[in-house]
């Protein structure tokens, strides 16, 4: 993709919802789509992005290319309306995923094993009362200019609203996008989690990995992979 192309960062709007929904699945399985591990891409994109993009737009950032999203961030400052409608929104999918179990693949129903099993287990601590963010690219716009933008931008709205800090969790490898590349940028690492579910699918350990960053910091709020 030619870095000549109009790049630009912008505030979320109604109509990327699909988009982001769309990318959100093409991107879930460590940077490939999500079909191979989980086939319902509804229930899938609608755990990860349905709270931001629904009930706090206003937190979130896309990046265009030529007028096509390539990247988004998802953010919220409201912890505690997030968590509330967790509760909720975790009970329907639970149960819209059991009425349709049956007709899954069976590597759809061992991701699912893995969820009820094991997934609360590995999950890193964080912060309950801070801002945070989800941030996903496509893979050709890694490499863009603007990518970094987005990460700027939601800084500079938390910062705007009095926020302190910011948090995020991140899935990192052991030899690429680990530790060294979030405290270039300001970040600490608070804690991290092996994923046992990529156990035997990818040839090292993935883990998830609670990073957070004070908003005095003078660091730059850029982020080169995600």
């Amino acid at each position: 993709m030619s870095e000549s192309a109009e790049i630009k960062v912008r505030n979320y709007e109604r109509r990327d919802r699909e988009a982001i929904r769309h990318l959100c699945c093409e991107t879930g399985y460590l940077g490939s789509p999500i079909d191979p591990v989980f086939e319902d891409r509804e229930l899938f994109a609608d755990y990860l992005t349905a709270y931001y993009t629904d009930w706090e737009p206003e937190a979130s950032f896309v990046l265009e290319q030529d007028g096509v999203v390539k990247g988004y961030l998802l953010g919220s400052r409201r912890p505690k309306l997030q968590q509330f409608y967790g509760f909720f929104q975790n009970l329907r999918l639970f149960m819209k995923g059991m009425l349709r179990y049956r007709g899954y693949r069976r590597e759809t129903r061992e991701f699912i094993h893995w969820i009820l099993k094991n997934s609360w287990r590995e999950v890193p601590a964080a912060p309950r009362r801070t801002a945070h963010f989800h941030i996903n690219l496509l893979p050709e716009a890694k490499g863009l200019a603007g990518s970094n933008g987005m990460l700027n931008a939601y800084c500079d709205f938390l910062r705007a609203h009095g926020e302190k800090a910011v948090f995020g969790q991140m899935v990192t490898f052991a030899s690429r996008r680990g530790v060294k590349l979030f405290e270039r940028f300001g970040f600490q690492v608070l804690e991290k989690r092996e994923i046992t579910k990529y156990r035997g699918k990818y040839p090292e350990p993935v883990y998830l990995t609670t990073v957070i960053k004070y908003l005095s910091d003078s660091k730059g709020d850029a982020l080169v992979e995600t």
